[in-house]
């Protein structure tokens, strides 16, 4: 195998050897003004050299990459350019300590979940509770400006960090929403994202217990947990876990969740570029008592939300109702580089407890209940008057209860 050193040293000859060829069309992406940018230079080089060696499902050609930087002036456009992968991208070291702010749950911002679609920056979800919910957010509303800024060339990971800041300091939107243009201020606040937003008995006859949880942070299997006893210490005989919505999180997260439930069985199976799978095993030590589970989901599952599902139903612990997850069976590592900022790079795929290949296709329900745009938004924002998909959980519980 080459060492790691010399494919630093190739890829670095490389980038000289374009400096020369192509003369002033590189010099311009790699020149601040008249100040030749050495030290994004050493970052292009580290995410050339890591990207060419590690990617996990798509050969990457160097030269490509290195055209891709010459013609873009970027590392993001670089990646762009070679790669059929939105996953893997480079973060700036604000986008980076907002990435593992995520991670505990805690931060400074108004608290919604963007994405990126073809329609560019879009609201996923207001998370509740927070600033940007009671300013009025919706899901799929199109933020085309941050303080006045346009976002059509912004990164997702760059809009972000501008939306982050602290507390009590104002930030202004400009929503499209349908055809209408609208002006959002609002004042950051701490935003402290609890995992588990519900937990209660939700049928007193039946003693079926109900939990939310909204994402997989380093918090989430201590909460749930305390749901569960809570649950547990009102005579719950029955639980349905409700990942609607829920777009994941970290990979440890889903594990531990899946953890308490499955016994001595894979949760997951991690994919290496060369076929390789390693199994994570359940451990026996801590698992609950089997007992009849519904766990809800959408096409807005994600990730960490669709290894729990698929470690739940493929080891006969639950039902799953709803509606086909979104269907991202892709693992990506993160890579602090030298200069304070990172690279998250897709370096694995993952299949579920039976071996099932979800990516770029999910999860398909057992039950299968749709709902319109317009319940699903009120199913989420907690105002609807009836919820099928849940409703639909009951039922089979009730059913495998009995009297």
């Amino acid at each position: 195998m080459v060492s790691r050193r010399l494919i630093w040293s190739a890829v670095f000859l490389l980038v000289l050897s374009l400096l020369v060829g192509y003369g002033s069309a590189f010099t311009n992406a790699v020149t601040g003004g008249t100040e030749f940018r050495l030290k994004e230079l050493g970052t292009v080089i580290d995410v050339i050299a890591l990207v060419s060696t590690r990617h996990y499902f798509q050969p990457v050609s160097t030269m490509e990459l290195i055209k891709g930087y010459v013609a873009s002036g970027t590392i993001n456009g670089m990646l762009s350019r070679a790669l059929d992968d939105p996953y893997t991208r480079h973060m700036d070291p604000a986008a980076y300590e907002n990435m593992i702010n995520n991670t505990t749950g805690v931060y400074g911002g108004i608290g919604i979940v963007v994405g990126m679609q073809e329609e560019g920056l879009t609201v996923v979800a207001p998370i509740k509770g927070t600033p940007g919910e009671r300013a009025g957010l919706r899901p799929n509303d199109r933020i085309i400006a941050i303080d006045g800024k346009e976002t059509t060339f912004m990164t997702l990971d760059e809009a972000v960090s501008i939306m982050r800041g602290e507390e009590n300091t104002p930030i202004d939107l400009t929503i499209r929403r349908g055809e209408e243009i609208l002006e959002i201020h609002i004042v950051r606040e701490l935003i402290n994202v609890e995992s588990v937003t519900e937990a209660e008995i939700i049928d007193s006859e039946y003693q079926i217990g109900y939990i939310q949880v909204t994402n997989f942070s380093d918090r989430t299997y201590t909460e749930l947990v305390e749901a569960l006893e809570r649950l547990d210490n009102q005579g719950m005989r029955a639980l349905i876990l409700d990942l609607r919505n829920n777009p994941g999180g970290t990979l440890n997260a889903a594990l531990l969740v899946a953890d308490e439930f499955v016994k001595d069985a894979p949760l997951v199976y991690l994919e290496d570029r060369d076929g390789n799978r390693l199994p994570f095993m359940a451990e026996a030590a801590g698992t609950r008592e089997p007992m009849p589970i519904v766990v809800l989901i959408n096409g807005s599952s994600a990730s960490a939300s669709e290894i729990v599902a698929g470690a739940l139903r493929d080891n006969d612990l639950a039902v799953l109702v709803g509606t086909t997850t979104f269907g991202k069976g892709l693992v990506q590592s993160l890579y602090p580089l030298r200069d304070g900022s990172a690279l998250t790079i897709t370096e694995q795929g993952y299949l579920t407890s039976g071996g099932h290949n979800i990516n770029g296709q999910g999860i398909t329900p057992d039950i299968i209940v749709e709902v319109t745009p317009e319940e699903e938004e009120a199913i989420y924002l907690g105002t609807a008057e009836y919820d099928a998909q849940l409703e639909k959980g009951l039922e089979v519980l009730r059913s495998q209860l009995g009297v």
